[in-house]
């Protein structure tokens, strides 16, 4: 695992100590630092303390899953701490009676309550998403493009589960293959080369890129549909021919253009907002 010493303000005064786990792709938080902040405790150790007895008694999870890292502690030195994801840690501030927790609280269940109006009318999702990019200023033709990759990357799924490709880590796998050979990059070094972590690898395409992916996904349904694969052998060879469409298209642009497709522009920088 490796670790980041950056510090995140989880709020205005206060902050917690985090680390970057590249490998799962998500953030660890110090529960002490957390604790202290939502209790207003001088001592986020001792009440994590308490608190983790009075879980465990319950039966609660969030008390024997929680994992150890370890952190820069006050004095300087190097310390084991409990630490929680970002999923365990809205959990224990459900956990807490606090003020401060309690936005975080009407937060959560006004999510809760929209995911179930989503599970009944799914058109929600999608309007509530176009608001969204609208709101962090993204272009309306970037928008156009994004919520069409939805509709494609959906038939592309149907088709896997057609064939027997299980969700999670096989999807996963078939993806990352599917960028690798029509981008020339995985997954993972496709967010590395735009500084992204955390952060949905599509909603920091440009235009062209997310053209280009939807072609590798387009292309990989139409042949999925003709040939019938079964399982995920079958269906990864299927990927793998999809997307080197793409990728021929990819160099073509490249060659005309005399750049390269795969840009180091991400949603921080207003220039692939405004493409």
């Amino acid at each position: 695992m490796s670790e980041s010493k950056n510090k995140i303000k989880l709020f205005e005064e206060r902050q917690v100590r985090t680390a970057w786990d590249e490998k799962a792709e998500k953030w660890w938080f110090s529960i002490a630092d957390v604790c202290a902040i939502l209790a207003e405790s001088e001592d986020g150790r001792k009440y994590w303390s308490v608190l983790k007895t009075r879980l465990k008694k319950e039966g609660s999870q969030l008390a024997t899953n929680c994992s150890q890292l370890k952190m820069q502690a006050a004095d300087g030195k190097m310390y084991l701490t409990d630490v929680a994801d970002t999923e365990q840690v809205l959990r224990l501030i459900q956990s807490i009676p606090s003020k401060k927790a309690e936005p975080f609280k009407l937060w959560l269940a006004k999510v809760g309550n929209e995911r179930i109006d989503e599970t009944v009318d799914p058109e929600q999702s999608i309007n509530r998403a176009i608001q969204n990019y609208r709101r962090l200023g993204y272009s309306e033709s970037w928008i156009n493009q994004r919520i069409k990759t939805i509709e494609v990357r959906k038939a592309l799924t149907d088709e896997w589960d057609k064939s027997g490709v299980k969700q999670g880590e096989e999807y996963a796998t078939l993806t990352d293959l599917m960028t690798k050979t029509w981008s020339g990059m995985t997954t993972r070094e496709y967010k590395r080369h735009k500084d992204l972590k955390k952060e949905n690898l599509r909603d920091n395409m440009t235009n062209t890129e997310l053209v280009l992916n939807m072609l590798a996904e387009v292309a990989a349904t139409d042949i999925s549909i003709v040939r019938q694969p079964i399982g995920f052998e079958e269906s990864a060879q299927i990927a793998k021919d999809g997307a080197g469409i793409a990728k021929v298209a990819r160099k073509q642009i490249e060659k005309e253009t005399g750049k390269p497709v795969i840009s180091k522009l991400n949603a921080k920088k207003q220039k692939l907002l405004d493409e």
